[in-house]
């Protein structure tokens, strides 16, 4: 049995961490601190900082989603962490990426395909009804029946049932190892069903659920604001009356924000931003490791027909170099990875893929075949590091008969040039949650299922076999080797190919902000312990 009190962490110190920079291109003096204040936090809020006051987040870019707020349509770690605000799952994670209790506050295992679930009875809806089993069991159905880009993450569901008044039971049809990790994302969240079926409430429309937060207003790339759900357990104990979270799309104003106070919190992603506010004397700025990281798509369905070959793309693939990478645009502060995130259990080494044996030679033999390329290689202006390895890649690329256009467009032009169908790219730049098991991200690389890769990505039924048998197989030997064999064929096809981790740069105010952050995050939601946030 798992089992824990739904309350968040809580601690007496407040963590004081020194504020390092690090230019991108150059040899880095400091960069930003990953120095814990407490084992798997890089910051702890402190019960005696004077809270209570209206707290601000600038963020880098919004997300519209054709599925409105609808939390089981959303399909980016953006929208998760926004909506997660207001909605809460049966399961979470902690701060070591282990499973851990949320609505649901224990669970029994039977067998391997059978989950018994306890669900809290302090749960209500930001509309004052209390959650009970059947919204459940109606939400899990509903995010099978109507498939979107979190259903093929559930598994092989076979049954959801309300077993007692707070117990539900799910059966799989064949085990499933990441079924719990699954559980812990935003499009699982638990919604109120009976208002949803009766047409009470448009949950494209309106978020309604049992979270800490309640959405009063949106203003579409410029704006949110939360006020606290006052049904929540943890409303008494909230840190800040109010929180506005600002879409600055320039990160360099994000920075500025947070020196002159008008932002107590911020994304910075670029890790030059720590030198930008080296001399701030009430900025913090840290670096969050994630299970995130960058990858490249190489467009085989409609992009220039020579990336139809895998031995063109390998070549591409091949030609990379993630060292220069790592140090050119993060200043060395994160590594190679497969497609299993590196750090996680049973996860593949980078270091053994085809790939990593850097052969330039027979990659330009492999590009003079058709003489030479020129592509065009798409990324979104929002993430500035985007460019960086852009930039990196180019010169990498040159060396093999590459010629290598960087395009650089806002997010939803983005959006509509690589995700469209068809989609209208060569290369591009992205990255992907990581999340808590290493076999969740595997998902995204078998089309049928993903989707959204389904428009610039073939695929194989040899690929799919192992990402299959990776959800199978216990967490152990016998799955890392799976996941050495799944690495290694995903990296020999080249489509989407996993670069570098991605680490999350933030900075907040001291003087106007004590929060609590942990070291490592798997699902892009750097606002996880937002419940711990003491704004003054």
């Amino acid at each position: 049995m798992h089992t824990a009190a739904r309350a968040g962490v809580a601690f007496t110190a407040v963590a004081v961490l020194a504020l390092t920079g690090c230019a991108a291109g150059a040899s880095p003096d400091t960069e930003p601190t990953q120095d814990e204040a407490a084992p798997g936090f890089l910051a702890v809020s402190d019960d005696a900082f004077d809270g209570g006051g209206e707290l601000t987040v600038q963020v880098d870019y919004d997300t519209a989603e054709a599925s409105g707020l609808d939390p089981q349509g959303a399909a980016t770690a953006r929208s998760w962490m926004l909506e997660g605000l207001s909605y809460e799952t049966l399961t979470t994670i902690d701060e070591n990426l282990d499973v851990a209790p949320s609505l649901a506050t224990s669970w029994e295992t039977p067998s391997d395909t059978e989950y018994v679930f306890t669900l809290a009875d302090d749960a209500v809806f930001s509309n004052g009804r209390p959650m009970v089993a059947d919204d459940v069991v109606g939400s899990l159905q509903r995010l099978l029946d109507t498939p979107t880009t979190w259903t093929g993450q559930l598994g092989p569901v076979a049954s959801i049932e309300a077993t007692g008044d707070l117990e539900v039971t799910v059966t799989l049809s064949e085990p499933y190892a990441p079924f719990l990790a699954a559980l812990a994302n935003t499009p699982a969240a638990v919604l109120p069903m009976a208002e949803i079926e009766s047409g009470a409430v448009d949950i494209t429309k309106e978020m309604v659920g049992t979270g800490p937060l309640v959405a009063t207003a949106h203003r579409q790339d410029e704006e949110w604001t939360f006020e606290p759900n006052e049904h929540h357990p943890d409303v008494a104990s909230l840190g800040f009356s109010t929180l506005t979270i600002d879409i600055v799309g320039d990160e360099a104003t994000r920075a500025a924000a947070l020196r002159d106070g008008s932002a107590d919190f911020a994304v910075l992603n670029s890790i030059d931003s720590a030198e930008l506010l080296a001399n701030a004397k009430d900025v913090t700025v840290v670096g969050q490791r994630n299970t995130d990281f960058h990858y490249l798509m190489i467009n085989s369905l409609t992009g220039d027909p020579a990336l139809q070959d895998q031995d063109v793309r390998f070549a591409i693939n091949s030609a990379i170099d993630r060292d220069a990478i790592n140090e050119l645009a993060f200043g060395g502060s994160t590594s190679a990875t497969g497609i299993t995130p590196a750090g996680l259990p049973d996860a593949c080494a980078a270091e053994d893929l085809p790939s990593a044996a850097h052969d330039v030679a027979a990659a330009k033999a492999v590009i003079d075949k058709v003489g030479g390329l020129d592509l065009d290689l798409v990324v979104y202006t929002d993430e500035p590091v985007l460019a960086q390895i852009a930039q990196v890649m180019q010169q990498n690329l040159a060396e093999i008969g590459v010629t290598v256009e960087i395009q650089q467009v806002d997010f939803a032009t983005y959006s509509a040039t690589v995700y469209g169908d068809p989609a209208d790219f060569d290369l591009a730049l992205s990255w992907f949650a990581g999340y808590a098991d290493p076999a969740m991200v595997t998902t995204w690389w078998n089309p049928e299922v993903a989707g959204f890769s389904a428009v610039f990505m073939q695929g194989s039924d040899e690929l799919d076999g192992l990402i299959t048998e990776g959800y199978s197989t216990e967490p152990g030997t016998a799955r890392a080797g799976v996941f050495t064999d799944l690495c290694a064929l995903a990296d020999e096809q080249s489509e989407m190919v996993p670069l570098v981790l991605r680490p999350s740069t933030l900075g907040w105010n001291t003087a106007s902000l004590s929060p609590t952050l942990s070291s490592d995050e798997g699902y892009g939601n750097f606002l996880r312990h937002i419940t711990e946030f003491r704004a003054s």
